[in-house]
């Protein structure tokens, strides 16, 4: 009887359960919502992997941010320190710093927290720009998803935002000595230099900074960036995921696997990621503020610097010649500093609107949902080397005077090194990355018509010596020739017999873009090399022409 009654009592709370499942189903659709996203495919590939720990690691932020705002105190009041690390003892700070050290020398955990925050933000970066650059190189930035591509410079400006703004918060002599370059910054910005730096500063250097970038870190940012990636989530789950071509893998569809087992991967590479950030932060000491003592404005930290992933700003500055301001309008325009700071301006800029570049430079307005290897897109390859190029030159600059003094080097020759790098290398990356390009091009036409090389050599019945080419198989043949291929555009004129500058400076960049081209293999080509009756060892002159497109 017992047994009976519980069985009843089971089966009604199923039926009620049934029923409130039904009743929010009728009204909310939720049942569609949760039936589509189990039945979506996600591609199977290690780079998508990067955007992942972008997100595992912002969560691994934003929880330990969580646990040091209960212990840390913005308060810029002056005090003495009494705390557990001597050489501070009786030393005058602000309450922010010696918030900081009672976190780091009193408070259990509360040193691993620190770096581990830290670690997690350097490595969010890090993930993001890696992702970004995938994304450029595989062509995912192409129509339908330049939005997304948008968002991703946005939560990456966030992202550097959050990181300057908790820099400072610690107010210690390398926050101090930021804040001061900051200030400089402000300040030589024509007209309006004075009012943004009282905005920032509120009348007080340094310390009045903190009451500032305080609630920006804690909350403006970390909001920014949290909308920023949900809307790019949402966007990702509208267009299909993008997928490298294949077998079965066509613009219409996706190969992969099932939600299912993506999530489970997923919850891995967040554990995986936590654990590894956990591991370093425990090991590896980062941002020792108990060495560097409390801010001072009239001293600066030997040896520091900007944020690894801003130091590209302080390095444009380091490598502008002497003697760059002029006096106008009873104004002095030091150009050493807006010279630098609008080419790195217009660096970002670039490289956000690059999509919408070659779009119109292509004409081409179709939905991209296949990747494109980068040999595969020569010139588009070669531009980003370029831009690398040019943002690690200034990322070396801005360790000029480090440099120097380990390699006991000039620290005049090192930044006249660093300026003829910065005009040439990006020139010479993308005209180095096009040939290569082209060259492994080459080299896939090569093994798609003649097969892999094998080492065996035969006697043929008429006395010549040959090496037998082993053919590729259908997958690989798939994957080495399926690519878009464009020609240059015909410049024409219109109804009026006009031809407009536009469409002058279209046809030039399209010329640019793809004169050099590999042409590709037609089925006539294909048919000759799998008849097995046709020499496909004979290495004619036809095969070692460079088929370079006229």
């Amino acid at each position: 009887m017992e047994g009976a009654r519980l069985a009843g009592s089971a089966g009604r709370r199923t039926r009620v359960t049934d029923r409130v499942a039904r009743w929010l189903d009728e009204r909310t659709r939720i049942g569609a919502v949760v039936r589509a996203w189990r039945d979506r495919v996600f591609p199977d590939h290690w780079s998508v992997l990067l955007g992942q720990v972008v997100v595992a690691s912002f969560v691994v932020c934003a929880l330990t941010g969580v646990f040091l705002l209960f212990f840390y105190d913005s308060s810029t009041t002056p005090v003495q320190y009494d705390g557990p690390y001597a050489p501070l003892r009786e030393v005058e700070m602000s309450r922010a710093l010696e918030s900081t050290l009672d976190l780091s020398f009193e408070i259990r955990g509360g040193l691993l927290m620190r770096q581990l925050h830290h670690w997690s933000a350097s490595l969010m970066i890090a993930a993001l720009l890696l992702h970004i650059l995938r994304v450029f190189f595989t062509g995912a930035s192409r129509t339908s998803r330049e939005l997304n591509w948008l968002l991703l410079f946005g939560i990456l400006f966030a992202s550097m935002a959050a990181g300057l703004t908790g820099q400072v918060l610690p107010d210690d002599m390398l926050s101090g000595s930021s804040l001061a370059v900051l200030d400089g910054i402000l300040e030589t910005i024509p007209v309006m230099g004075t009012w943004l730096s009282f905005l920032v500063f509120q009348g007080e250097f340094p310390a009045g900074a903190i009451t500032t970038f305080y609630p920006l870190h804690i909350v403006v940012m970390p909001a920014i960036i949290v909308v920023l990636m949900v809307m790019n989530g949402i966007l990702a789950a509208v267009h299909k995921p993008p997928q490298f071509p294949g077998p079965g893998r066509t613009e219409s569809n996706v190969v992969g696997r099932p939600f299912r087992a993506a999530a489970v991967n997923s919850i891995g590479l967040f554990l995986i990621v936590f654990g590894v950030l956990t591991a370093i932060a425990a090991t590896v000491t980062v941002n020792p503020i108990w060495n560097y003592g409390p801010a001072d404005p009239g001293n600066a930290s030997a040896g520091g610097g900007a944020l690894w992933y801003l130091a590209f700003l302080d390095g444009a500055q380091r490598l502008v010649p002497p003697g760059w301001e002029f006096v106008w309008l009873d104004r002095t325009w030091t150009l050493a500093i807006l010279v630098p700071v609008g080419v790195c301006a217009l660096f970002l800029v670039t490289a956000m609107i690059y999509p919408f570049i070659e779009g119109w430079i292509t004409g081409d307005r179709r939905e991209h949902h296949l990747l494109t290897r980068p040999r595969d897109a020569p010139t588009r390859t070669g531009i980003g080397v370029a831009g690398i190029v040019f943002y690690g030159v200034l990322w070396a600059a801005a360790g000029s005077d480090l440099i120097a003094l380990h390699f006991s080097l000039s620290t005049d020759g090192i930044v006249l090194t660093l300026q003829l790098a910065l005009l040439l290398g990006p020139a010479a990356g993308l005209i180095l990355t096009k040939r290569i390009c082209l060259g492994l091009q080459r080299k896939d036409r090569e093994i798609v018509l003649h097969g892999h090389k094998t080492g065996r050599i035969v006697r043929l019945p008429d006395g010549e010596y040959v090496e037998v080419h082993e053919p590729v198989n259908a997958y690989e043949r798939w994957r080495l020739i399926d690519h878009d291929s464009y020609e240059p555009l015909v410049l024409r004129p219109d109804e009026a017999g006009r031809i407009r500058l536009r469409d002058r400076a279209r046809a030039t960049l399209s010329r640019w873009f793809f004169q050099d081209r590999i042409l590709p293999i037609t089925a006539s080509e294909l048919r000759t090399a799998s008849n097995p009756r046709q020499p496909r060892h004979r290495d004619d002159a036809r095969t070692r022409a460079p088929h370079l497109a006229p």
